[in-house]
């Protein structure tokens, strides 16, 4: 899986500071707290996509993660996690219930409710994070079934765990047409696991229009930076009506204009910060991004994050000249 991060290549002080960056990029903005001091901390995770399902593999000493109130507010798009326990041992807590995982077992906590992840043990873990539209499962369903340990006594859930737990570490299979192959299988996959512990076997025979749903937001991802992208030309594209598109998303619980706006936003932050932040102005940073008014762009970024474009930038370059 590619890439790896790991801290034994990290000087101490940074180590903290440098996996938490790497998983609010990658997965989810989580606080996480590190057991050991910073010198004995051990983190070794590997990152990778399938489509729009992100995934980590991680090994690493205690720690304590934590989706907090204000984090869950502050989503930026809705998502589905499955934890799938490898060895040792760890505890989901979320909706007032908690469960204990052991290895073989997997559990699924959703970005838009508080939860907490005890790792005493260590971490010997696959996160795989799916968008919670994908899922097309009612609110309900999904709010019962999180924290809920899915075990070897579900044959589903052991299959899950078999298939999952390789996917995450198969780097083959996460890039090309193969990983194009797999997305709607893993999405079918998870949603016939959790029907099935939740017992609802209705749901198995409803059509996935949500697919239809994810078909049109990973349209628009690899769209985000042409400034016409439109409703109009997004319906088009998928042979539908405008109407039926906002139908379609509204169903998933996502509002296009927003959707776009927090995506190209997201995509400008990481450029700003990244090594090559300075090597554009702010404006032509946003034009890239589909932002064509630089007094607007920095407006609604300041919106989002509580600080301008140009303050962001500079206090990840403060050792850099204009």
């Amino acid at each position: 899986m590619s890439p790896v991060l790991d801290t034994a290549l990290i000087p101490p002080p940074d180590r903290e500071e440098v996996v938490r960056n790497a998983v609010w990029e990658s997965m989810v903005a989580v606080d996480i707290d590190h057991r050991p001091a910073a010198e004995d901390i051990s983190v070794r995770i590997g990152l990778g996509k399938v489509g729009p399902i992100r995934i980590c593999s991680a090994r690493a000493t205690a720690v304590t993660i934590r989706r907090t109130e204000r984090l869950a507010r502050e989503d930026e798009e809705p998502a589905v996690s499955l934890g799938v326990q490898m060895t040792g041992s760890s505890v989901v807590v979320q909706n007032g219930r908690e469960c204990l995982l052991r290895p073989g077992e997997c559990a699924v906590y959703e970005s838009i409710a508080p939860y907490t992840l005890l790792f005493d043990e260590g971490v010997d873990h696959r996160f795989i994070r799916f968008p919670r539209a994908a899922l097309a499962l009612p609110d309900r369903l999904l709010r019962d079934i999180t924290a809920v340990p899915l075990g070897p006594d579900n044959p589903i859930a052991r299959l899950a765990f078999t298939y999952f737990s390789q996917l995450a570490v198969a780097e083959e299979l996460q890039r090309g047409m193969h990983a194009d192959a797999v997305v709607e299988p893993s999405i079918e996959l998870l949603r016939a696991v959790l029907r099935s512990q939740h017992g609802n076997s209705s749901l198995a025979k409803r059509p996935l229009e949500a697919s239809l749903s994810l078909q049109i937001t990973q349209y628009v991802r690899k769209h985000l930076a042409d400034p016409d992208l439109s409703a109009a030309r997004i319906a088009a594209a998928h042979g539908i009506s405008v109407r039926h598109l906002y139908a379609v998303l509204s169903r998933s619980g996502i509002s296009l204009g927003d959707w776009i706006r927090t995506r190209r936003l997201a995509e400008c932050r990481r450029e700003l910060a990244g090594p090559n932040g300075r090597l554009r102005t702010i404006a032509a940073t946003g034009r890239s991004w589909g932002f064509v008014d630089a007094t607007h762009f920095s407006k609604v970024f300041k919106q989002a994050y509580g600080i301008s474009p140009r303050a962001w930038r500079d206090q990840n370059h403060p050792h850099s000249s204009a």
